[in-house]
């Protein structure tokens, strides 16, 4: 019997690392151009860095950071985009730290099929963010890093991965990613405490024309406490009105796990990868990969879920979405500001976080973390680490007073460096 179809290979998981291709690997990096061990970039505040942009058809097949920052919150003020064959508005948008997983700015490490979140060394704080999402082109890749706080960003170590090809790919849609957020969620009270159109339900994701959708990572800091997850999935594909293409029965069962989660865990697929309390306060964070099962649309696709059993719980969610579909896109929401990213705190944190900012903006008027390492001594590098570490349990402790006159001792010795 004569068969059509492919060699069995062809459809190995593994099966491209073994086959003969022609394709030219090469890499974007941060190595120091000088032949030096300066291997990162510096983002001053309030500025934007070109990290990658390759002419020619291609596919991004890895990305990689590590990033250190005196914004303890950089996470979210860094924001990374991506645009394909010269397309005018970006097809991701996301904080970096967003991208990764770390919907709160805090570190979580774990491995999946398509991101994994890899410790270092603990003196240095910092953490080494994957992701593995193949990334067609068929003119144009490029890559930018916005630092959007007035503190220096870096230094940043990065490697973006790819393929150059002889001719474009076929058939393959663009990569995107979308950031969104509800602070809080606006509780409702259904009649019959039911939810027959899902209109209330927070949206991940409002697309136009073909593609797959792909996954996302959810977070959520319940601020209502008890259990935050009898709120259902419901996918509207296309034509949909009611009852959606895809309806689920909570939101544990989304991301593989039994009935209310309440430790972590990491899957290839599936993961629970920061829970803050055993009785589900504070904050949570999740992730579903549609690798095997990519939703398909044609139209359009609307990606919803229940904040609560039919809306009425008014808890803080955000979440990125990733999925690939033919251009042109759909125009994103506005990115919320600084203060509309910030994950939530308590006044007093708050207000010291503005008052750190004002002193690490400092660095940045001396011209930012690389400058800062040439122009001050040695000496006085390692007193401002003693302050720094100092300011950092002082923090953790709430003890803002204290971190206040951190702060200030900081000021003091920089102070002659800023004439």
């Amino acid at each position: 019997m004569n068969r059509s179809d492919g060699h069995p290979l062809d459809d190995h998981f593994l099966s491209d690392m073994c086959k003969l291709k022609s394709a030219r690997t090469k890499r974007a990096s941060s190595w120091d151009r000088t032949g030096g061990n300066f291997d990162w970039i510096d983002i001053n505040g309030s500025q934007t860095a070109t990290l990658a942009d390759i002419h020619g058809p291609g596919c991004i097949r890895h990305v990689y950071f590590t990033i250190g920052s005196f914004d303890r919150y950089f996470l979210r003020t860094m924001v990374l985009r991506m645009y394909w064959d010269d397309e005018r508005t970006p097809s991701m948008e996301v904080p970096i730290g967003d991208l990764f997983g770390l919907g709160f700015c805090i570190p979580r490490y774990f491995g999946s099929l398509l991101v994994t979140v890899n410790p270092g060394a603990d003196k240095f704080g910092t953490i080494g963010l994957n992701t593995y999402f193949l990334m067609p082109f068929a003119e144009r890749a490029l890559i930018t890093l916005e630092n959007c706080g007035p503190a220096p960003g870096g230094p940043v170590w990065y490697h973006i991965d790819y393929e150059q090809f002889d001719a474009p790919p076929v058939n393959a849609g663009r990569f995107h990613a979308q950031w969104r957020r509800e602070n809080p969620c606006a509780a409702v009270q259904l009649p019959g405490v039911q939810n027959l159109d899902g209109m209330e339900n927070y949206v991940i994701l409002d697309a136009k024309g073909r593609g797959n959708y792909v996954g996302m990572f959810l977070n959520v800091d319940n601020i209502c406490g008890g259990w935050y997850g009898e709120g259902d999935d419901m996918i509207f594909i296309d034509a949909d009105t009611w009852p959606p293409s895809m309806h689920g029965t909570g939101t544990e069962e989304i991301f593989g796990g039994g009935a209310c989660p309440n430790t972590e865990y990491a899957g290839p697929y599936t993961g629970f990868h920061l829970v803050s309390n055993k009785d589900f306060a504070g904050k949570q964070s999740m992730y579903r990969f549609h690798v095997t099962d990519p939703v398909r649309f044609d139209e359009s696709i609307r990606v919803t879920i229940e904040h609560g059993h039919a809306n009425d719980l008014g808890n803080d969610y955000s979440s990125t979405a990733f999925w690939y579909q033919a251009e042109p896109h759909a125009p994103f929401p506005e990115l919320p500001s600084i203060k509309g990213r910030l994950p939530r705190g308590d006044e007093d944190e708050m207000r010291h976080y503005e008052r750190e900012l004002e002193t690490w903006s400092l660095v940045s008027r001396l011209g930012g973390i690389s400058e800062y390492a040439k122009t001050i001594s040695h000496d006085d590098q390692r007193t401002i680490d003693t302050h720094r570490t100092a300011l950092g349990a002082a923090v953790a402790q709430k003890d803002y007073a204290a971190a206040a006159r951190e702060l200030e001792a900081i000021e003091t010795v920089m102070a002659p460096y800023l004439k």
